[in-house]
């Protein structure tokens, strides 16, 4: 009960559908070919389903830039490279990087072999041993997905490669903070290299960004995938992480890293990644802290024998009636595409023996300290995403949206609308915005900052920018993006080069100063606070984070109340 009157209907927990994680944002499939066919439009059913709102939300993304930080054709920015005889000694073979500045750069390092043929839908395999000298001066291709804002095409299989960045110069054998960045695109989408580390690396860290497998191809579950009869399968893009990490153990320490001090970060489906590997048994000790930045959507995975039967479902549709291996390790790339449905982690019993949430209630889970945080506008870039699809956001059907990006009945939405009166936002499309924001990404992590606090120190943080470029959709008129989803990215990173570049004024480059020391001292220490930043404090009973704003960060302790987190526990409830 709410206090209105209205019992919520016991059928589910409100916003959480049957068989489906909650709220993921970057839906599937992004950049699917616009005149596939996609799910109903928003306001069209009741649960975020297979190809329903958020998939047809991203598809329209596409639509809305041809070019954006990482879906054009445009380059990293062009910076001077040394012909420097950069050489390290992997246990692969040896290596020759390039300097880029104060960065020494070794690029497209295979950390596996290629995952085709037979190797399609099995665990990450060791790559082979070369002889000479191998170049590590250009990026390897990148894992399959269509082009979309948030990705680059790609039909190469031959995709899991690693780069590593350090200080120019750091004595090989050395002992600087590692950080292992794993990229966000709804694991279906993205690449390593649309991110560099400079920045994060001049304050005396040596950074590794990865590719992993995506969609279908990283996570599809099926029984004829099965190491043995009754194993599990999917979870492959998980294993791809896990098998990086193995590489950073094994061989940063020639970079001049600490094997023992490695921090793995990433941003949304990487942020949800970030906590699929703290909750694994086979990640432990693989890592020794851990940054989470807007993953805490999905905290609830389906069962092995859920995902499998989606995996069926998906042989079937693909033309393996048969539902054998073999079949399915011959489908063409685009096929695989073409057909896959929402992807994600299962429960196989192996890489996730529970649930993310259910594993972090318990305490099951690695006890290293945590950074995890969110973005005070994040659903604001779906309301830009699903704005082809559905015309912009109205009075009028404000109740209707409610329901679609909630997953409630209209008698709920109803009394969500009341929660979230019209009169209290700029403009409807800002009041669906918070109502997004607040059920799909604040709560939820704010219960897991609860959660991981009882076990290991942990610190909590709100990206609070209002005025943050956009750097993946166009302006719209008379909307602001605010502090919007993935926004935070260009404050600990250079991005590519983009159609919508936005630069950071004088004010926000303070900010991004303060971010990127606050990431590099947590990764040394354990601990982002440090000389030449403001003191963040761990989050506690009295539930303090630090509210990310220019020019300077400030403490904050009232995103509880900011965000509606009671009223959506009750909801919930």
């Amino acid at each position: 009960m709410l206090g209105t009157g209205f019992r919520w209907q016991t059928r589910r927990p409100l916003g959480r559908p049957l068989g489906r994680p909650l709220g993921r944002p970057l839906g599937r499939p992004l950049g699917r070919p616009l005149g596939r066919p996609l799910g109903g439009p928003l306001g069209a059913g009741s649960g975020r389903r297979v190809g329903g709102p958020l998939a047809a939300g991203l598809a329209a993304a596409v639509t809305l830039a041809s070019c954006s930080t990482a879906a054009g054709t445009a380059a990293p920015p062009s910076r001077h490279h040394s012909t420097g005889n950069l050489v390290v000694t992997t246990a692969g073979g040896r290596l020759r990087g390039r300097a880029a500045g104060p960065v020494d750069e070794f690029l497209g390092i295979p950390y596996a072999a290629p995952p085709v043929g037979a190797l399609r839908w099995r665990p990450p395999q060791p790559a082979a041993h070369w002889s000479g000298v191998r170049a590590a001066t250009r990026f390897g291709p990148h894992c399959p997905q269509y082009g979309s804002p948030f990705g680059l095409a790609s039909m190469s299989e031959n995709c899991l490669f690693l780069n590593v960045y350090a200080p120019a110069g750091s004595p090989r054998g050395g002992s600087l903070p590692v950080m292992v960045w794993i990229h966000g695109g709804d694991l279906t989408a993205g690449e390593s290299n649309d991110y560099n580390p400079a920045g994060l690396v001049r304050d005396g860290v040596i950074v590794v960004t990865i590719n992993y497998r995506l969609g279908a191809l990283g996570f599809l579950a099926d029984p004829a995938l099965a190491s043995r009869a009754g194993g599990g399968s999917g979870d492959y893009g998980l294993m791809d992480q896990q098998a990086a990490l193995r590489w950073v153990r094994q061989n940063i320490g020639r970079f001049g890293g600490d094997p023992n001090n490695v921090t793995i970060f990433g941003e949304s489906a990487g942020g949800l990644s970030v906590l699929a590997q703290l909750v694994s048994p086979a990640a432990r000790g693989l890592f020794a802290k851990a940054i989470i930045e807007s993953g805490s959507y999905s905290l609830l995975q389906p069962s092995l024998a859920t995902a499998e039967a989606s995996g069926e479902a998906f042989a079937a549709k693909a033309g393996c009636a048969s539902q054998s291996a073999a079949c399915l390790r011959r489908l063409p790339v685009q096929t695989i595409l073409d057909d896959q449905g929402a992807v994600g982690p299962d429960v196989d019993g192996t890489v996730l023996t529970h649930s993310i949430g259910t594993a972090l209630a318990s305490g099951d889970f690695s006890h290293v300290p945590v950074i995890d945080g969110t973005n005070h506008d994040e659903w604001r870039l779906f309301i830009a995403i699903f704005r082809p699809l559905t015309g912009p956001v109205t009075a009028a059907n404000y109740r209707s949206m409610i329901a679609s990006t909630a997953s409630v009945s209209p008698a709920e939405a109803g009394v969500v609308a009341a929660r979230y009166p019209l009169r209290g936002f700029a403009s409807p499309a800002e009041a669906l915005g918070a109502v997004g924001t607040d059920e799909i990404f604040a709560c939820p992590a704010l219960t897991m900052d609860e959660q991981l606090s009882r076990f290991t120190p942990t610190y909590a943080y709100e990206f609070n920018d209002e005025r943050a470029p956009e750097r993946f959709l166009p302006p719209i008129s008379g909307f602001s993006y605010g502090a919007a989803h993935a926004s935070e990215l260009q404050y600990l990173f250079q991005l590519n080069a983009s159609a919508f570049p936005g630069t950071l004024t004088a004010q926000q480059q303070r900010l991004a100063a303060s971010m990127r020391r606050y990431w590099t001292n947590f990764a040394r220490s354990g601990s982002p606070s440090g000389p030449g930043v403001p003191p963040w404090p761990r989050f506690g009973d009295g539930q303090q984070m630090i509210s990310l704003i220019p020019p300077a960060p400030q403490v904050e302790t009232g995103f509880a109340g900011e965000h509606q987190c009671a009223f959506w526990a009750v909801a919930h409830s």
